[in-house]
């Protein structure tokens, strides 16, 4: 059979993958009302998280597990500044290699200043846009409390995205078969019980209001006269909601099958009450930005929903262990069916996805560029480009801003931001303004695109950022006299996030990373037919060695305590990256780095990690040629390596979902299986110890 890879390259004959009982292998089981087990529909610009009862019924109950959110791409808000803070207000001015450059940082004093930092920084957020749940009530005439759901058994099924949720009231079961739209930002619902008929069991909807914190999970039901809300039209069978907040308004359409009204119960607070004397009914809740008409019904959301991701599972790529006697196998196989599925709903829109997704705030709703890489490469490994492409437009939109950005810093071309938000505009962050591991994704991204065809159009849409991308890192890196080498820093924070930026330069991952990253830019030019620049093989012929000691690469050349330092042994391995997330470069020393594999992979402090570390370390290890430590890191028992019944990546309290996780270890899995350019043998990351039968197709090759 003829699987593709970069190339068309026959890798094995082989039977096809049997997609369907592979997914639903996988399906998800609930048997409690579990917070961290929270299950979600949704189409990549638009989720809708539901609890036990297949909705939204008891957010409070599940506010510090995985929350109850609805959020959209385009669901932002801001507060009104009545202050008139400036954003040139957060700029703190350093001196670094000699000259003047200012930074958006988090001021701790004066108080204006940090007043004005934490306002960009809070503003804008994103939004929760509404909860919508079941109102059911007790014989007594009081509403169940999440302690009266009895006889629970939720299911979702990845192949179709429903969420069938069964459980029982005083002894009268309820079922619950949820969807969401595979286009539209919508959720359908089905809902069968005699309760209905008793006019025991209705639908609410209520509209919170932002807290502004740095996280939001949608629960804020207090300050109700900061907002207003009310039914602004009703038909049969259809009402719309207006919802005003500030600046932001935008619409909420009811749809349901029979008759039905709907009636304000107190602010911001509305009811579906069922009328008909029937045990079934059928609702749809649409979000939207302008007055919309008409929804889709239950039957076409289900259709919608049960089509789409058949589709989705029926291209790209797969992969299938069973066979595996490893009893590891098949929850590396659960993992790698939930986070598409999750990934898929929660990661593809016109904006890079922030770290919780569309389930709930993280950093105020804001998306992290850096984590741009970890959230999105996987989509192309796994043959969906298209699924990629879908946020590379926004650098393109913001494109200006990440000039403006590198212009008031003394740099040609265009510094791409770290936190940001959906127009660019830069938050501001004492750690996140001096990151540089950013910089070169998007010439991995359009890389990937190019390697996809090999095509001129691709090389035509990208080039520009490609191209402006390379003019900074080529302007940023600062040629030190005295060594006769480019150094990158100081006033640098490595993406191991330990270090001071007015004392760290040279890190080895971000060096390795800009020389990779310039030669490839060089490579668009020649495909184009373009002269070299000649300032970027300036850089890449005089850019600083890699930052050794003792036979290993130190984190930084500014930190030789990178090992002995307990600090310093904490947080991200990134220097793993440099040969794990990139190819070989010329910088790189093999034998140096598994040396550098071997002491961190012993003495690191594991339990401060995060959840991309296990994944960066299987990719690296799957490079030197060590198959059973690549296993072994996607399963390290760490608990920020923690993937929950619903298979989202658990952190801590703060962070109940990490989605770079997910994406991370969908990368790791397509390099284990697919190889990378210049792999010897198939399926590298895996021992070859007759335990392992992996069965993959339409996976791409790693760079």
């Amino acid at each position: 059979m003829l699987v593709l890879l970069w190339h068309v390259t026959t890798i094995s004959s082989q039977t096809p993958i049997n997609r369907k009982a592979v997914v639903e292998r996988h399906k998800v089981i609930n048997t409690k009302a579990d917070t961290l087990a929270s299950l979600s529909v949704g189409n990549g610009k638009f989720a809708f998280t539901v609890d036990v009862t297949g909705l939204q019924t008891f957010p409070e109950f599940y506010a510090k597990g995985v929350p109850l959110g609805t959020q959209s791409e385009w669901g932002w808000h801001s507060f009104r500044d009545t202050v008139g803070y400036q954003f040139n207000e957060s700029l703190k001015e350093y001196t670094l290699n000699g000259r003047k450059v200012t930074y958006s940082v988090q001021w701790s004093q004066p108080e204006r200043n940090k007043q004005a930092s934490n306002w960009f920084r809070q503003n804008p957020h994103r939004l929760q846009l509404g909860n919508l749940g079941l109102e059911i009530y007790k014989k007594n005439g009081t509403l169940v409390s999440v302690q009266d759901i009895k006889n629970t058994r939720q299911e979702l099924n990845p192949w179709t995205g429903e969420i069938k949720s069964q459980f029982s009231v005083e002894g009268e079961p309820v079922v619950v078969w949820t969807y969401g739209h595979a286009q539209q930002d919508e959720v359908s619902i089905k809902i069968k019980s005699k309760l209905i008929a008793q006019g025991r069991l209705k639908v609410n909807l209520r509209f919170p209001y932002p807290t502004g914190d740095w996280t939001d999970v949608g629960t804020n039901y207090k300050q109700v006269d900061k907002h207003i809300s009310n039914v602004e039209t009703t038909k049969p069978q259809l009402a719309s909601i207006l919802h005003q907040l500030d600046t932001t308004t935008y619409y909420t359409l009811l749809k349901w099958k029979g008759n039905a009204r709907v009636a304000q119960a107190q602010k911001h607070y509305f009811v579906v009450s069922p009328a008909d004397k029937a045990d079934v009914f059928e609702l749809s809740c649409l979000f939207s930005p302008v007055s919309i008409s008409d929804v889709p019904s239950f039957t076409e959301t289900q259709a919608s929903s049960v089509q789409g991701w058949n589709a989705f599972w029926s291209r790209g790529g797969a992969v299938d262990f069973a066979g595996s006697t490893d009893p590891r196998a098949h929850e590396l196989e659960r993992r790698i069916i939930l986070s598409q599925y999750l990934t898929k709903i929660q990661c593809v829109n016109s904006q890079p996805p922030q770290e919780t997704g569309l389930t709930y705030n993280s950093w105020f709703g804001k998306p992290h560029l850096e984590m741009h890489w970890w959230h999105a490469i996987h989509f192309a490994l796994w043959n969906r480009l298209d699924l990629l492409e879908h946020s590379l437009n926004w650098y393109q939109q913001v494109y200006q801003e990440a000039q403006n950005l590198a212009k008031r810093q003394g740099y040609t071309g265009a510094r791409w931001q770290k936190m940001t938000d959906p127009e660019g505009k830069e938050s501001p962050s004492s750690v996140g303004a001096f990151l540089i591991w950013q910089q070169p994704h998007f010439i991995y991204f359009a890389e990937l695109c190019y390697r996809d065809k090999q095509d001129r159009a691709k090389l035509e849409k990208y080039k520009d950022l490609v191209f402006a991308t390379a003019d900074f890192m080529a302007s940023y890196a600062w040629f030190d006299p005295a060594k006769g080498k480019y150094v990158l820093g100081k006033g640098v924070i490595p993406a191991q996030e330990r270090y001071k930026p007015e004392e760290t330069f040279n890190p080895t991952y971000e060096l390795a990373y800009w020389h990779w990253g310039l030669s490839v830019a060089q490579q668009w030019r020649e495909r184009l037919g373009m002269p070299r620049k000649a300032e970027w093989d300036e850089v890449l012929t005089k850019l600083s060695p890699l930052p050794e000691a003792n036979g290993v690469y130190l984190a930084a050349e500014s930190a030789p305590d990178s090992y002995t330092n307990p600090v310093y042994k904490t947080d991200h391995p990134s220097v793993l990256g440099t040969w794990g997330m990139l190819p070989v470069t010329p910088l790189l020393d093999k034998a140096a780095m598994r040396r550098t594999f071997d002491l961190i992979w012993n003495t690191w402090t594991w339990q401060d990690t995060w959840g991309w570390d296990f994944p960066m370390t299987a990719m690296t290890a799957t490079r030197l040629g060590l198959p059973d430590k690549a296993v072994d890191a996607l399963l390290m028992p760490i608990r920020t390596n923690t993937y929950l019944p619903n298979g989202h990546n658990f952190q801590d309290e703060r962070l109940r979902l990490y989605l770079p996780g997910n994406g991370g270890f969908l990368a790791a899995i397509a390099m284990m299986c697919a190889g990378y350019d210049g792999a010897a043998t198939n399926n590298p990351g895996f021992p070859k110890d007759g335990k392992w039968k992996v069965k993959w197709e339409g996976l791409q090759k790693m760079p």
